[in-house]
Order: C-alpha cells, then structure tokens, then sequence
C-alpha cells in the first residue's frame, strides 16, 4: 500500500469502509451489518466495526511478518 494512513469512514449507506486516507478509490474494506445487527448495536456499531477492523490489520501484520520469515527461511536453504 502506497499510503501509511488508513481510516476508518461511514458512509451514507450506514455501512463502514477502511481506505487509503490520501486516495480516492475503492475501499480496502467494506462492512455492513443486517438491520437486526444495527437494532441491536444502535450506537456501538461504530465500536463493533473498529473492533473487527482492527482485528483485521493485526493479522495482515501476523501474515506479512511470517510470509517475509518464510522468505528468508527460503532464500537461506538455497545453496548455489
């Protein structure tokens, strides 16, 4: 990703959306809850959708770490 800065937006539809804060686009991600999930959070889907983007980026960073471990790991078995 070209930017550093992700945030986290509402839109007009009541769903919620991560994207590049410096770029116009598709979002990276869109989340939507039912209408029995909105009744039921009313005020704290804004809580509930942070929660679940967050969760997201801290295991991007648990797979980006490995897949560049795996990286090294394989580059060292490489015996020319």
């Amino acid at each position: 990703m070209s930017s550093a800065f992700l945030e986290i937006i509402e839109l007009p539809s009541g769903d919620f959306a991560l994207q590049k804060a410096d770029e116009e686009g598709d979002a990276l991600v869109t989340i939507t809850f039912s209408k029995d999930a909105k009744e039921f959070l009313k005020e704290h889907n804004v809580t509930v959708a942070k929660a679940m983007i967050g969760a997201g980026i801290q295991t991007v960073g648990v797979i980006s770490r490995q897949m560049a471990e795996d990286e090294v790991e394989e580059e060292n078995r490489i015996v020319h």
